[in-house]
């Protein structure tokens, strides 16, 4: 058959796609390397959100489309929301390109190579229906095997208006309650121990097909599968944040109590410009609702700055905001343009010097709150999950329940015995940085 080598670009909602895609692909006689100079067909999945994503996606396709004129490469595909995004320019900017599928389209893959091997170009699928997710999706792993992703949904139905994702990836659908559990039980049978739950807005999880939110259920069904130990929640809008969910975090012993809640700002006029259904006030009381059921809980949120018309006071109430609440964790993002969204159109586009500068200030600011957070953690010991080994520095690194794989801060210890990856330990606080902790190893 033919040596597959491919590239997985943006979210981590992109990453699932291309471990389907790669599932796929090995079902139908295709063989995976990890060496593009020795690959017969080079895939690149990519992301549109932002121009940066955009800009990383066609210097990706084009370091690739230098492989195909110098290697044994006889074919580049696209993938992804790239693809779909800029379907009619693709061609003609990048002629390397053999064929383009949308974000809709990855079951069709193994059908593209066989087309590309027989010689066809320009081959182009962009389907503006949901792919068939009512069937658990069996996918070749890229992360370390002991935690994987699930994608709960696709698409967004929010039309929040700096946003591109529901003109690339349609409406809200979420994947049927059954199919998820069964999905992440064969996860668990390949080693998966932390689920971490993905969508574009996890909290809306079954109201499009059941007529009411079904997170809370969903993430119980899920803790009763034998070999899950923790199950992380991703991207769950403040005003889906209702009592059945804060009661299931609560009580279920298996759901990090940690949840990432996007709330972009912490201005009533720039929430409305933005199209945020979340005002400032029905921020506090999510908030206070998840810190008063779950003192222990963290919460992880996104920012944007310079948003059209923000001013300097409008940039000092979310300031102001980060004082009061002090988030566990925040990462802060400039505003985009992005062409096709309603915001482009608003006035008082802000210089980019500016919402630099402003997010230097977040994150300096955020970079206080969490020394401060971490100080008061020293002394403690918490369930950690092994992800490796340091041998230059003769430490172990790991997350407790309270970091995200690669978004937030890790854990170093020291250990006499040796462990795997995977592994859960408890490990005693000795020291702690802006973002990290230091511990050593509990018996």
């Amino acid at each position: 058959m033919m040596n597959v080598f491919f590239v997985s670009l943006g979210c981590d909602k992109n990453l699932v796609d291309s471990e389907v895609m790669l599932g796929i692909l090995s079902d139908n006689g295709f063989t995976i390397i990890d060496d593009e100079t020795k690959a017969d067909v080079i895939i690149v999945n990519t992301c549109a959100f932002i121009s940066d994503a955009t800009e990383e996606g066609i210097q990706t396709i084009i370091e690739m489309g230098n492989q195909k004129m110098e290697g044994l490469c006889k074919a580049l595909i696209v993938t992804g929301c790239m693809a779909k995004r800029y379907q009619d320019q693709i061609f003609e900017e990048l002629p390397e390109i053999d064929a383009i599928l949308g974000p809709k389209d990855y079951e069709a893959i193994a059908d593209v190579l066989v087309k590309v091997k027989n010689g066809e170009k320009a081959i182009s699928l962009l389907s503006e229906s949901n792919v068939n997710e009512d069937k658990p999706q069996k996918r070749i792993l890229s992360t370390a095997g002991y935690y994987a992703f699930l994608k709960i949904a696709e698409g967004c139905d929010n039309s929040c208006t700096y946003c591109t994702i529901p003109a690339i990836r349609g409406k809200y659908k979420s994947r049927r309650l059954e199919v998820l559990v069964e999905e992440a039980a064969l996860l668990a049978k390949q080693g998966v121990k932390e689920l971490i739950l993905v969508a574009q807005d996890t909290g809306y999880y079954g109201k499009d097909i059941y007529g009411e939110y079904r997170l809370a259920e969903l993430l119980n069904k899920l803790s009763e599968i034998d070999g899950i130990e923790w199950i992380r929640i991703l991207y769950c809008y403040p005003e889906r944040i209702n009592d059945a969910l804060v009661s299931e975090m609560k009580n279920n012993e298996k759901i990090c109590k940690y949840i990432d809640m996007p709330i972009q700002h912490a201005d009533d006029n720039i929430l409305k410009h933005m199209g945020r259904k979340c005002l400032l006030g029905d921020l506090r009381k999510a908030i206070n609702a998840l810190r008063g059921s779950i003192p222990e809980i963290v919460i992880r949120t996104t920012v944007i700055v310079g948003f059209p018309g923000e001013t300097e006071q409008q940039f000092e109430n979310l300031i102001t905001f980060m004082d009061e609440i002090k988030f566990d964790k925040l990462g802060a993002f400039e505003y985009s343009p992005e062409e096709g969204t309603a915001a482009v159109n608003l006035s008082g586009h802000v210089e980019d010097g500016i919402k630099q500068q402003r997010k230097n200030l977040v994150m300096e600011k955020q970079r206080n709150i969490s020394y401060d957070l971490n100080q008061a953690k020293v002394g403690k010991a918490y369930k950690v999950i092994t992800d490796g080994y340091l041998p230059d520095r003769d430490v172990y690194v790991g997350r407790s329940y309270m970091d995200s794989f690669e978004i937030d801060g890790m854990v170093f210890f020291t250990s006499d015995k040796e462990l795997l990856a995977g592994d859960f330990v408890n490990v005693k606080i000795t020291a702690a940085a802006d973002y990290d902790l230091i511990g050593e190893l509990l018996e």
